[in-house]
């Protein structure tokens, strides 16, 4: 497998031409099952297979595991400010950096497997009601210096969901754990 595929292993997000609301309800029961199926494909993971990368130059799964708390936290509060505010620009983060710091590198994934939890609970109950006027909303993102639709959104972070997913299922298969 080479590097691309260990980075991509299900490949990059592919949005449709058009986003049809059976796309979106796979899309949120994507996201709606990814706190279970996070928690699953970690248990009985020793701190050795934690801390060991899901690549070759790539994060540990306890960082995975603790960049998507990160990340889904992050997503969370932009759909509320996008549905609360016209165009928001919202504050991108540094991902990579955030990756680094101590609650990441070498806290236990458990809290950040609680705060999934509630997070996605709650992110769900606001998917699940959106008005068609709702899902065309936008925020600019400046890092990418564009516009994004919840719609649209909705689908990157159903496709993040099975990224990190297929990342932890991939080092469980390719890296020796001791």
């Amino acid at each position: 497998m080479n590097l691309e595929q260990l980075k991509y292993p299900i490949g990059k997000f592919k949005k449709p031409n058009i986003i049809t609301r059976d796309i979106l309800q796979d899309w949120i029961a994507n996201i709606a099952m990814f706190p279970k199926l996070l928690s699953e494909v970690v248990a009985n993971l020793s701190e050795v297979q934690l801390d060991t990368p899901y690549r070759p130059e790539g994060w540990t799964i306890r960082q995975v595991v603790h960049h998507c708390a990160d990340s889904h936290m992050n997503s969370l509060i932009r759909l509320k400010l996008t549905l609360t505010e016209e165009k928001p620009t919202i504050k991108p983060y540094y991902e990579d950096r955030w990756a680094e710091l101590v609650d990441s590198k070498n806290m236990s994934i458990l809290p950040s497997l609680k705060m999934l939890e509630g997070i996605h609970e709650r992110w769900i109950r606001l998917l699940m009601e959106l008005s068609e006027e709702q899902l065309s909303r936008e925020f600019v993102h400046p890092e990418h210096g564009k516009s994004f639709r919840i719609d649209e959104n909705i689908g990157i972070y159903s496709w993040h969901c099975n990224h990190h997913l297929a990342h932890i299922k991939q080092a469980k298969i390719n890296f020796t754990f001791n």
